[in-house]
């Protein structure tokens, strides 16, 4: 559950702060503009940092890399309580950015030093769990701490936060990575080493799957305003609409990945998490033609699709960094890179082309999950060959 704790950092620095934006334009005399950029600047920072946190825990231990991210972390929010100008939170919310990730992505490597095959997925499924419930959970946070004490309470709630999670991980969390599996720590090591995780066709085509997948849910995330409000009629305050189903689902199926990792083969989890996954976006697309005039009828996609995407992902994952297991944090760094990439170009291109209706949103979903499940057949498929080549694979 620790591991899981640490996967929460990165979701409640974006959601918990959003219900507390109006206050802090008037206290920081700042536009709504230069608000949004504290959340542009902080996915920068998360996105560039990400690409580092895993390679930088290769060469110096994943123990020293989480305890460090985490005490930036606190240090960036307390700081960020007392700020008195937009311009200053721009800073503090960049350092934030910077070490927010290092929970996640050496998280995932730590479960890959010490675990193998079942164990493995039932450890990540927990982490899903939280990663999928934190979004819910942050901005009914942020909103009873700023009801009550305004918004610099919700910096302080992140430093705390922070605070704790380091003095857990400090007592709890030990060294997984032995000295004499670390790699070096030059620039032409880390070039090495990039090349390496870059150029290994499977993992980069579980990788590829995994960011595609999530863009099928993703997609619905960044479209929420018009989807909701101009599709589908809702005031400004119906968000649950979307953001309940969804984290159910989440909730669901990483639950259940957890109790099946020791049943069923990862070829035969995901099989069934792709069938239903399917099954979602068919119901989608049909719901969408038919236009029924009831809100459940579109949000139900949301449940079912995140349910089949939760079963999928813990699998998905560790399969990835068996294909690199000597560079196993560098691996996940790359892998929380490809999925926030392509977040961005979903944000910037696919989102805004495909929002103008709900039959075109919900095509491109099923789009994508279809490129996910070829992404997918092709990674086991090269794992397969490598197998009867006579390869180490795992199950």
């Amino acid at each position: 559950m620790m591991l899981a704790g640490l996967a929460i950092v990165g979701p409640f620095s974006i959601n918990t702060y959003l219900p507390s934006f109006g206050d802090m334009e008037t206290a920081l005399g700042a536009s709504r503009v230069a608000l949004q950029q504290t959340v542009s600047i902080y996915f920068a920072s998360f996105a560039f940092m990400a690409l580092w946190h895993g390679a930088i825990s290769d060469s110096f231990g994943r123990r020293r890399v989480v305890l460090a991210g985490l005490a930036v972390y606190a240090a960036a929010s307390l700081l960020a309580a007392f700020a008195t100008r937009v311009e200053q939170l721009w800073v503090l919310r960049a350092f934030q950015g910077f070490s927010a990730g290092a929970g996640i992505v050496v998280g995932r490597a730590v479960v890959r030093d010490l675990h193998e095959g079942p164990l493995a997925q039932r450890l990540m499924s927990q982490v899903v769990l939280m990663y999928g419930l934190a979004p819910a959970v942050a901005p009914l946070i942020g909103g009873a701490l700023q009801v009550a004490f305004g918004w610099r309470s919700v910096f302080a709630f992140l430093a705390l936060l922070g605070a704790a999670l380091l003095a857990i991980t400090f007592v709890r969390l030990p060294e997984t990575l032995p000295a004499a599996q670390r790699q070096p720590f030059n620039a032409r090591a880390l070039a090495a080493g990039y090349l390496e995780v870059l150029g290994n066709r499977r993992f980069m085509a579980w990788s590829l799957s995994y960011a595609v997948m999530f863009g099928g849910f993703f997609i619905y995330v960044l479209s929420a305003p018009v989807f909701l409000m101009r599709h589908l009629h809702l005031s400004e305050t119906a968000f649950l609409w979307m953001f309940g189903p969804a984290t159910a689902g989440l909730m669901l199926g990483s639950t259940l990945a957890g109790r099946i990792a020791t049943r069923l083969s990862t070829r035969a989890t995901l099989g069934r998490a792709f069938a239903i996954m399917a099954a979602a976006n068919l119901y989608n697309v049909g719901i969408c033609l038919a236009a029924p005039s009831g809100v459940a009828w579109y949000v139900a996609y949301l449940l079912v699709f995140n349910f089949g995407m939760a079963l999928a992902v813990p699998a998905m994952t560790m399969r990835g960094l068996d294909c690199v297991p000597l560079r196993r944090g560098m691996g996940s760094s790359v892998q929380l890179f490809v999925q926030t990439g392509f977040n961005a170009l979903i944000a910037a291109v696919l989102a805004p082309l495909m929002w103008d209706s709900p039959l075109s949103l919900a095509t491109a979903a099923a789009c994508l999950c279809v490129c996910a499940g070829i992404g997918t057949i092709a990674a086991a498929a090269g794992a397969k060959k490598l197998a009867t080549a006579g390869a180490p694979q795992s199950r």
